[in-house]
């Protein structure tokens, strides 16, 4: 008797296979086998908004080949993630292969082990079908506002714009903590710090934190002037030790990781985009070549609010401690954490690796510099959790004056390490000498410094994962395509620092929406309909019923505002320039890329150019001068946004015309040519893709983004598919036949 298990991933089929027997087939459905279709809406608004799926050409290969496998087996398994999009693939895959949903074989698991795959197929079930219509709900939702929504800001903005229920949200959050980088008042406060020794210690630094009128709060010293009030009252003063104080306390680790908190932590540690984080976390899941042992799956399903671990695992981690560290350093008994998030759904445990056992240092030569980096941080993690807690001893010196000025000095030192010893975290260490109460203190020197309030930060991948936690927007699955898709539209680029800052189009469009369509970025209507998708997989709700609620006002209010709206009035700002070549009246416009000059009299005259400089100033209000001189004046060069995008112009414009193209380089050798590098390039017709920046000289060329890898069936560059994957950018790699 034969079966048939599909998956989704070709790298978790192989890994699969490897614990299956000859009576089992193992075949990748590579992600979903149907969707709506691309180029029309594919949803039937007037039949209770029936999708319309369709097989796309690129998997009618794919179908018919898992057709033929069907028919030759007696028994067919689905084994797709657990997880409302796994479950939705085999939905579409029973369709797609005639068998009927309700007899479904379905089977599940959160590792890619022996033992979890054994224990699956002991224990089959039927397809979840409340997970399958959530999964639709969200799909259908985002295709109705993508589908209505983004043609509109193209008639109205710019072509090529697009809107997305819970991107549009995200660019929200970047323009508007832009906005109060920008708006933000820096005020002035000022602190004191004074050296101070005991007989026989060695010096120690302590802040001024009262005077004779009371405690003194961090913004309390707003001035010089009052700072040196103090410093004339305490010329000359002596001092004395008023108090003393050590407390031993515990630190405990961290939780395991979820979603969330593993993007959050990768890129913090790593480096790490929340797309890279989980385009190497789902490589560690389905599987990595590890020689003799063959394909093994390192770590547990990497989309999870669970914080549970398996009793295997911990069992597993007090042998792992004991035996590496010593008894001691265990907990002394199982440590569990409850999962905070009241709507956790996708998996059943956190992100943990498969066998406690296996030390990083172990598998390192069998895995990539990303593979190693992202393991290594899951494994310290995991096993960090099941660690004793750190001792830390605290410290404090207070130190006061005859007329009743008191400094304090804060100290702390490691007494055991605990958990701190396999994750550290940051934990400055300083220790304060050993004084007596009332014992005389010499005051070495008092510096007074100024300071200035800081504004926010602007969002990194972390901070903006976790202000889309908190806010309830998306799960799991959607942060890091999110992240991505906002900076692929051309919403959001990064600073030297990585971290996301919007474009002038950001600001236009998300304007628009907050002041017209309201309930599309609002913070509360976007996590509700995130409890609505969580109460449709439950059972507790319907899905066509919340589609008609929202869908109803949102066109209507879509068929106003197209009427009401000029094109003009929100992309257009008059100047006082005439046109060079006709003579109208020239305009500032709004594009993709950010604001331009074109000439009024458009579509008689097409004259356009980049936004200029001020007579005689060094940069425009928009240009960002960069280390380079204008190799045809001597004058400063700078960094504008055009209308097609960044460029690099002379600040000496207009006397000075030179201007560069800028390279978006991707931290990766050609791998053709081995000498150049490769590049973000665009066609003529603006359509974006990736090649050497050594052309003519090396035509090397693809259209999806490299990964600096290469396919290990046939050696060509690997690319980045859709939803954070990997595949191969060769069409005739056999591992896609």
């Amino acid at each position: 008797m034969k079966t048939l298990v599909i998956v989704e991933s070709p790298a978790k089929a192989k890994t699969i296979s490897k614990y299956l027997g000859s009576k089992y087939v193992v075949k990748s459905s590579f992600g979903h086998i149907r969707d709506l279709p691309k180029r029309e809406l594919g949803i039937d608004i007037e039949n209770n908004f029936e999708p319309q799926y369709t097989v796309s050409r690129e998997k009618m290969k794919i179908v018919k080949e898992l057709k033929t496998a069907a028919a030759k087996v007696d028994k067919v398994l689905f084994a797709t993630d657990e997880d409302r999009e796994g479950e939705a693939i085999s939905w579409h895959l029973s369709i797609v292969l005639g068998i009927d949903p309700k007899k479904v074989s379905r089977i599940a698991f959160h590792e890619i082990t022996k033992d979890a795959i054994e224990k699956a197929l002991e224990n089959p079930r039927k397809l979840d079908m409340k997970m399958v219509d959530a999964q639709q709900a969200r799909r259908v939702l985002d295709r109705l506002v993508g589908y209505e929504l983004s043609p509109f800001l193209w008639r109205k903005i710019a072509k090529g714009l697009s809107a997305g229920r819970v991107q549009s949200v995200a660019v929200r959050l970047v323009v508007e903590r832009e906005r109060e980088i920008k708006n933000f008042n820096h005020e002035e406060y000022w602190s004191v710090e004074g050296e101070f020794s005991a007989a026989k210690t060695d010096p120690f630094a302590a802040k001024l934190t009262s005077t004779p009128k009371g405690k003194l709060d961090k913004m309390d010293l707003k001035n010089q002037a009052a700072v040196d009030v103090i410093l004339a009252d305490l010329k000359g003063a002596s001092y004395a030790i008023s108090n003393t104080e050590e407390k031993l306390t515990s630190r405990q680790p961290s939780p395991p990781f979820t979603t969330s908190t593993l993007q959050q932590e990768a890129n913090h540690r790593l480096g790490f985009s929340a797309k890279q984080t989980m385009r190497v976390a789902q490589q560690l899941y389905e599987g990595v070549e590890l020689g003799p042992e063959g394909s093994v799956g390192l770590i547990t399903y990497m989309r999870t609010d669970s914080m549970n671990l398996s009793e295997k695992f911990l069992q597993d981690a007090k042998t792992a401690i004991s035996g590496e560290f010593g008894e001691k350093y265990y907990n002394g008994e199982a440590r569990v954490f409850k999962t905070k998030s009241k709507n956790a759904q996708e998996a059943h445990e956190a992100v943990r690796p498969t066998e406690a056992a296996r030390d990083p240092e172990t598998i390192k030569d069998f895995l990539d510099s990303h593979q190693y980096r992202l393991y290594d941080l899951i494994w310290r993690r995991a096993l960090a959790t099941q660690m004793a807690p750190a001792k830390i001893n605290n410290a404090v010196i207070d130190i006061e004056s005859k007329n009743n000025y008191t400094f304090r000095a804060n100290g702390q030192n490691i007494v055991f390490e605990g958990f701190l010893k396999l994750y550290p975290e940051k934990t400055k260490e300083n220790l304060l000498p050993k004084v007596e109460n009332g014992a005389a203190v010499d005051c070495k020197e008092l510096k007074p410094e100024q300071h200035f309030t800081e504004p926010p930060g602007r969002y990194s991948d972390a901070t903006l994962v976790k202000a889309l936690e908190e806010f309830g927007i998306g799960r799991p699955s959607t942060y890091a395509p999110t992240i991505a898709t906002i900076e692929d539209r051309g919403y959001v680029e990064r600073d030297e620092k990585k971290k996301l800052f919007p474009r002038e189009i950001a600001y236009l469009v998300n304007d628009l929406l907050v002041a017209h369509f309201p309930n599309i970025v609002d913070f509360k209507f976007t996590a509700q309909m995130e409890e609505d998708l969580d109460q449709i997989a439950d059972g507790e709700k319907k899905w066509q019923p919340i589609i008609a609620d929202f869908y109803k006002p949102f066109k209507d209010n879509l068929i106003i505002k197209d009427k009401e709206l000029s094109k003009k009035e929100l992309t257009e700002e008059k100047t006082d320039e005439v046109c060079d070549k006709c003579g109208s009246p020239m305009v500032i416009k709004v594009g993709r890329f950010g604001k331009f000059m074109a000439c009024s009299g458009y579509p008689k005259c097409k004259n356009t150019k980049p936004l200029p400089g001020e007579e005689g100033a060094e940069a425009s209000p928009a240009a960002e001068p960069i280390n380079e001189a204008c190799d045809k004046c001597g004058a400063p060069m700078v960094r504008k946004i055009g209308r097609f995008g960044p460029f690099i112009s002379c600040s000496a414009y207009p006397k000075c015309k030179n201007i560069k193209n800028i390279e978006i380089k991707l931290n990766l050798k050609c791998p053709k040519c081995g000498t150049g590098e490769i590049i973000e390039r665009k066609t003529k017709r603006g359509k974006k893709f990736y090649g050497c920046n050594r052309y003519p000289d090396c035509d090397f060329a693809l259209w999806d983004r490299p990964n600096g890898e290469a396919c290990t069936t046939c050696k060509k560059p690997m690319v980045f598919g859709k939803k954070g994957s990997t595949v191969c950018s060769n069409k005739e790699c056999p591992a896609k036949k």
